[in-house]
């Protein structure tokens, strides 16, 4: 079979293209325009053209045009310039008019020869090239357009018919030589993109869908495609964009409507998760993330963002085993998913199962050595591990790491109503002194957010080693739990006069 794209390259249309604009002036001498306006506006077109100023080279010759409908050079130079930006529907029916007003000129014949061969009408294009030859039968361009015609017209039936019959990939193949050579033929891109579908290809079948949006005017469908083509592989931003360019051209497409709202919603919900997810907003992100859910609940790459939000916020929220069921469900869908099984190590710190957690980071660490989320997670958990063998503030309380400030203050009021020494009824005021103590330092760390902080890292704030030296005062400077004045409150219990501050 014959290479025609080498063929095509012989005659590489930008080189034939700049041959035009060189030879333009050659090919015209004679030709000119009784209106001296039109004069002007063609040699500033000219002007700017050389420059490559192309816009407006093309404002000047739409003047040329308007002041002489007569004049086919008018319309012929303004064609070059739309070839030049790419608009080849607005070039064709200039060069028309060209061949109206001047069926010889065999420049511009050739010229529609070539656009009409891009644009895949191979038969309209074979005409223009006879008719070059029957003028000027040693014409070498239009012997060599004309070769080509045959075989691209062959391998557009072969495409066609591998792709009726879902031979995708041996379609693909073939359509790649035509469309080098039929590069603004819509048709032609719409069937690849088809193909480059069904392979799974998206990134090129939006490439020819894309194409075909400046190809067909008003292309609605094509915007659709595009858009729900970006919805399924969870870019749901970029679908956002695409339906709006639908709903542009037609505000009132049924179809473009119905999947606006729903990618609009989504859209919404899916930075609001990440919002809450930045600000560390666990409860209402775990709340958008089940919203998610139900919007589109089909949808894998959105379950895999949604779970993904679980899997993060749930031990945030305190909702412990929910998170682990969540990370898991993220873990089941994305096996290599990194930070699930970060999410899950931290859902095993909140869960006091420090073991687990450092585990889970080792398995994070062999997969991405270069993280300081795992290393400080890693740290973290190890710290907590050996915290957890000495003081645990939370114990003491008998609350959850993910308390909040009102459950901790309560939980202390009623530990500190119990073992206040002046309320204890045992025997041992010792003792009920000393638990008082430990109820009072888990009140102070843990309704400190600074202190909270640092002891849910690993570090004790009222720890002495901790503190370099510095006097240790769990109390903070100048506290004391049972009030006494000097002497700090007497022996045996005495002297108590601690008054309860919420």
């Amino acid at each position: 079979m014959m290479d025609y794209r080498k063929l095509w390259s012989s005659t590489n249309w930008e080189k034939s293209f700049v041959f035009f604009l060189l030879s333009l002036d050659i090919c015209l001498i004679g030709v000119y325009s009784a209106n001296k306006d039109v004069e002007e506006h063609l040699a500033m077109g000219k002007k700017l053209l050389a420059a490559g100023q192309l816009a407006e080279a093309l404002s000047h010759y739409h003047a040329a045009v308007d002041g002489d409908r007569k004049n086919y050079l008018t319309y012929f130079r303004r064609a070059t310039v739309y070839l030049a930006l790419g608009k080849s529907k607005s070039a064709l029916p200039d060069l028309d008019k060209v061949m109206e007003l001047k069926p010889d000129f065999t420049a511009a014949r050739l010229q529609r020869g070539n656009v009409l061969l891009k644009q895949g009408k191979l038969q309209e294009a074979r005409q223009d090239y006879e008719t070059v030859l029957k003028k000027d039968p040693s014409n070498e361009e239009a012997q060599q357009q004309l070769q080509l015609l045959s075989p691209i017209h062959s391998d557009i039936l072969t495409a066609k018919d591998f792709y009726a019959n879902k031979q995708y990939d041996a379609a693909i193949d073939i359509l790649g030589r035509v469309v080098d050579i039929c590069p603004w033929d819509a048709e032609l891109r719409e069937i690849r993109s088809d193909c480059y579908l069904a392979v799974g290809d998206n990134f090129k079948a939006i490439s020819d869908i894309r194409s075909t949006t400046k190809l067909i005017s008003d292309n609605t469908n094509a915007y659709l495609k595009l858009s729900q083509i970006h919805y399924t592989m969870g870019d749901a931003e970029d679908s956002l964009v695409q339906i709006r360019e639908c709903l542009k051209l037609d505000q009132e497409h049924k179809d473009c409507k119905k999947h606006y709202t729903k990618v609009k919603k989504l859209v919404k919900q899916l930075n609001s998760a990440q919002e809450f997810k930045n600000e560390k907003k666990y409860q209402e992100c775990v709340d958008k993330a089940k919203q998610i859910l139900k919007t589109e609940p089909n949808e894998p790459e959105y379950l895999l963002k949604a779970y993904s939000y679980l899997c993060h916020c749930d031990h945030g929220a305190g909702h412990i085993k929910e998170g682990f069921k969540d990370c898991d469900t993220v873990l089941t869908m994305d096996p290599e998913n990194v930070d699930a099984v970060i999410d899950k190590a931290e859902t095993h710190i909140s869960n006091e199962e420090f073991d687990d957690a450092i585990r889970l980071f080792q398995d994070a660490q062999n997969k991405d050595q270069e993280s300081r989320r795992i290393r400080d997670g890693m740290n973290r958990a190890q710290k907590l591990k050996k915290q957890s063998q000495r003081r645990d503030y939370y114990k003491i309380l008998g609350v959850k790491r993910t308390a909040s400030k009102k459950q901790i203050l309560k939980a202390y009021k009623k530990l500190a109503m119990k073992w206040h020494p002046d309320k204890y009824e045992g025997d041992d005021k010792d003792m009920a002194q000393k638990k008082f103590i430990d109820i009072a330092s888990a009140k102070e760390v843990l309704t400190d957010p600074d202190k909270r902080n640092k002891f849910d890292n690993g570090e004790d704030p009222l720890d002495p080693e901790s503190q370099q030296g510095q006097g240790f005062n769990p109390f903070g400077q100048g506290f004391n739990p049972f009030g006494g004045g000097q002497g700090g409150g007497g022996g045996g219990g005495q002297g108590f006069n601690f008054k309860f501050h919420f």
